[in-house]
């Protein structure tokens, strides 16, 4: 059953993944055509959108991990240089039978760790100097566990390819946006009719509002994955009490702010690498569900 349930959860995360791809890709299109209706070619918009669409998700599902890595610092690291990281790593992907991710670290004093990549055989882990520091073995072994659960489950590509697609949408809408309030001064809006006026609006509201619904996407899909992750994660070690301690390490980090971290790559890490806050919109934008409700279910395991 067990078996079953996993590969079941990969079909849909694959699934999932197009799904996003494309519905980003007419999220594009949908701006592109108001964009086209704004300068009085529809076409050329949609023409731009797609073209544009198509070329950074192309770019993106390539070589979105190195994108990924490049702005969070990480560098790649020998068996040599970090041999516990190494072998914990190398012992859990043996248990979970995929391919030995490289391994990347992020000089750091927070405690944290994600993983990307588009497919378990081109995937990579990466860990802050911090979390090296302060974890036990058997923590360490429930954060990398989660990691590569992610890795297994393809969490990976999903959310690799949810991050850039919103990236994409917002350079487009607010492309648009800036040319709707600041550009063609010269164009006759008199002579646009009413339909051209209806496009404008929807196009304004587009360019507003799809970077904010494409976001509230990628934040609930990450949200869900993390309690898979903890499961899952937990299943590999064969010790879930490992990973609710290193979660317990990482809610009482005093600093835990990844000085590289940034709104795109947020919701990778295994928890938040913002300083926490309280309220009613940082709760409605988390990119990860409570960690207490996250280590109460792995101590009832």
């Amino acid at each position: 059953m067990e078996r079953r349930n996993i590969f079941s959860e990969v079909n849909r995360n694959k699934i999932v993944s197009w799904i996003i791809f494309f519905a980003f890709i007419i999220l594009a299109v949908l701006i592109g055509v108001a964009l086209g209706f704004y300068w009085g070619s529809p076409i050329g918009g949609v023409v731009i959108a797609v073209l544009f669409g198509t070329i950074y998700g192309l770019i993106a599902y390539y070589s979105g991990d190195s994108m990924i890595l490049s702005m969070s610092g990480a560098r790649q690291v020998t068996k040599k240089e970090f041999p516990y990281l190494y072998h914990t790593v190398e012992g859990l992907a043996i248990a979970a039978g995929v391919p030995t991710p490289k391994c990347y670290v992020i000089e750091d004093s927070a405690m944290n760790a994600f993983a990307t990549g588009r497919d378990p055989q081109h995937a990579s882990i990466t860990v802050t100097t911090g979390l090296l520091k302060v974890m036990n073995r058997q923590e360490l072994e429930g954060v990398v566990a989660h990691e590569m659960s992610h890795i297994k489950n393809f969490d990976i590509r999903m959310m690799m390819l949810a991050a850039v697609m919103v990236g994409v949408i917002t350079l487009i809408s607010d492309f648009l946006l800036r040319s709707f309030l600041w550009g063609g001064h010269n164009r006759e809006k008199k002579d646009m009719g009413q339909i051209g006026l209806i496009i404008i609006v929807v196009g304004i509201a587009l360019a507003i509002f799809a970077p904010i619904i494409a976001q509230m996407i990628k934040l609930a899909v990450s949200r869900k994955r993390e309690f898979l992750a903890d499961a899952n994660g937990a299943l590999l070690t064969r010790y879930p009490p490992g990973l609710a301690s290193a979660l317990e390490k990482i809610k009482k980090d005093p600093d835990p702010l990844v000085d590289k971290a940034n709104k795109a790559t947020a919701h990778l890490f295994i928890s938040t690498p913002f300083r926490k806050t309280k309220s009613f919109f940082s709760s409605m934008f988390a990119t990860h569900p409570n960690i207490d409700d996250r280590i109460k279910r792995l101590r009832t395991m």
